[in-house]
């Protein structure tokens, strides 16, 4: 049997992008959306769970209803030269009708009945113009302050 396709609508579909200065937690939503009539149950697994905080992780999303997960990118010194090798996947099967033990249930999960989407991580520094714009907003949130 040929493997399932995808039933979340994964908005970005192909790319999580975090958007320096990375000297700060940067964070990068991830909205599933799920179409069908019936339960889904999702996994966000990454290749470097150190550098990342998910949340939520893991759930349940019912028929039609859309949820926001958050991917926070630990601080760290960024080397533009370095290009980012790290992906995500989104890891879904149809969650049965009593489903209460969710664990067990990944455990037992036929390879046939899962779903996954990859995502991976692209990295932006904010251009000149951007830092400009956003010296001056902050020169003119203080100025204000001060009056």
């Amino acid at each position: 049997m040929s493997k399932l396709e995808q039933i979340l609508i994964l908005e970005p579909p192909t790319d999580l992008r975090f958007r320096g200065p990375f000297t700060d937690v940067v964070t990068a939503n991830l909205k599933l959306k799920n179409p069908s009539e019936r339960k889904v149950c999702f996994k966000v697994k990454t290749t470097a769970p150190r550098r990342y905080c998910v949340r939520p992780n893991s759930g349940i999303i019912d028929p039609g209803a859309t949820l926001t997960i958050s991917v926070m990118l630990q601080p760290f010194d960024y080397d533009p030269n370095e290009k980012s090798k790290h992906k995500f996947m989104v890891q879904t099967i149809f969650a049965p009708a009593a489903a209460t033990d969710t664990e067990a249930m990944w455990k037992d999960a036929k390879p046939d009945d899962l779903m996954d989407s990859k995502l991976r991580c692209v990295f932006e520094l904010p251009s000149e113009n951007d830092k400009v714009v956003s010296t001056a907003r902050r020169a003119s949130a203080v100025h204000s302050t001060l009056l």
